[in-house]
């Protein structure tokens, strides 16, 4: 097996269990390296520290898969999806559908899992991950039933690993399916879905804001498939608004409403979210809960300026629509902004409304979002709840 040597003390963030090692800390190359292959990892002096794959097209050069000597693939992939599988089973014990596989959250670098009752979509970011894929398949048909498998891979975490943008199905097709995340049930059409299929991460955080909603008027903001409307409807909201720019997803929100059978007044709107939010200031329509959840403004650290000021107006536009000791439910899911940024945003995006803000709870991605934490890499969400007082 061809082998890596780090470079003198590159080797210390890799003992605290992180799992990149980039390729400007690599010492030596033994023997010519494939792309994507398996191979061993040394410290500088030649330690062995691991196994996993390496890719030279990438910044990140090399993935640790496993800390022992084991050398077969199917027997790492498999001990791997299974822990994983434990602890969605502990923590979801009634479910049926959410993250099986957490890429480096389950110490699974490069490849995500989400399950959809049967259906399984994968995104795969690693070269290693994707030369082997035919042993993932195998594990999900063999070991989990699967009767549809697929990819459905961002484009932008592809082209930082050199793979090539497409996606592939393997197994059955790309059926509808409906989904159940405790208690409100979802359909799912992958071929329209955003992502693959289903925003996950928020799930607990969406059971989470049912104890403010009973009665209140609600604004669910970015709704994509409605996750956080539909739940304040479950709880008794006396009316929510469901704004979003896609039609589609508008649609799908419909369509999930009508699936649970709510039957309190819902509205449903395609509009630009701060185009919306300043024609209700315009209007000075107020809702008792202003829930925003929008996609990641900062894709990399140089685009972080740029989104600050987007999240600082959104807020400020969301928080002129909240009722006195109302709240702003707010999130961002952008990796570069860091919790503690994100929170003055908001308490900035407040002050320039007249408005006090007090934290009234804070929390990152569900359960089935695990972090490591030595990879900070893995905490990408913040879901805030603000209670908002005139000043």
């Amino acid at each position: 097996m061809a082998k890596l040597i780090l470079k003198k003390n590159e080797d210390r963030r890799i003992r605290k269990s992180h799992l990149w090692v980039f390729s400007n800390e690599i010492a030596e190359i033994k023997e010519e390296i494939q792309n994507g292959e398996f191979v061993e990892l040394y410290d500088y002096q030649n330690k062995f520290m691991g196994r996993g794959f390496y890719n030279r097209k990438s910044l990140i050069a090399f993935r640790l898969l496993a800390r022992d000597n084991e050398s077969d693939l199917k027997n790492i992939f498999r001990r791997k999806i299974f822990k994983a599988f434990e602890l969605r089973k502990k923590v979801y014990p009634n479910r049926e559908s959410y993250r099986l596989v957490f890429s480096e959250g389950d110490f699974f670098p490069g490849l995500i899992i989400d399950k959809f009752n049967n259906t399984y979509v994968l995104q795969v970011y690693s070269a290693g991950i994707e030369n082997n894929i035919e042993l993932i398949i195998q594990i999900l048909k063999e070991d989990f039933q699967a009767e549809s498998i697929f990819t459905k891979n961002e484009e932008y975490f592809r082209k930082l690993e050199g793979l090539p943008i497409e996606d592939f199905t393997y197994v059955g097709d790309k059926k509808v399916e409906v989904i159940n995340d405790g208690f409100i049930k979802y359909r799912i059409d992958f071929e329209k879905s955003q992502k693959t299929g289903f925003f996950f991460d928020q799930s607990d955080n969406r059971f989470f804001i049912e104890r403010f909603c009973s009665g209140k008027k609600v604004l669910d903001a970015f709704c994509n498939s409605g996750g956080f409307g539909l739940h304040a409807s479950y709880s008794g909201t006396s009316d929510v608004v469901f704004v979003d720019s896609s039609a589609t997803e508008i649609s799908n929100t419909k369509i999930n409403f009508e699936l649970n059978n709510f039957d309190n007044p819902a509205e449903f709107i395609v509009s630009d979210v701060f185009d919306y939010l300043q024609k209700c200031n315009f209007l000075s329509t107020k809702f008792n809960i202003v829930m925003i959840d929008p996609p990641a403004f900062a894709k990399s650290k140089k685009s972080l300026p740029a989104a600050i000021k987007g999240y600082e107006k959104l807020n400020r536009l969301a928080l002129e629509c909240c009722e006195e000791n109302g709240l702003l439910i707010s999130s961002s899911c952008s990796h570069h902004l860091k919790a503690e940024e994100f929170i003055k945003i908001v308490n900035n995006a407040a002050s320039k409304v007249n408005k006090c803000i007090q934290l009234v709870y804070f929390n990152n991605a569900s359960l089935d979002h695990p972090q490591n934490p030595a990879m900070e890499e893995t905490v990408y969400l913040k879901f805030a709840v603000f209670r908002v007082i005139d000043s």
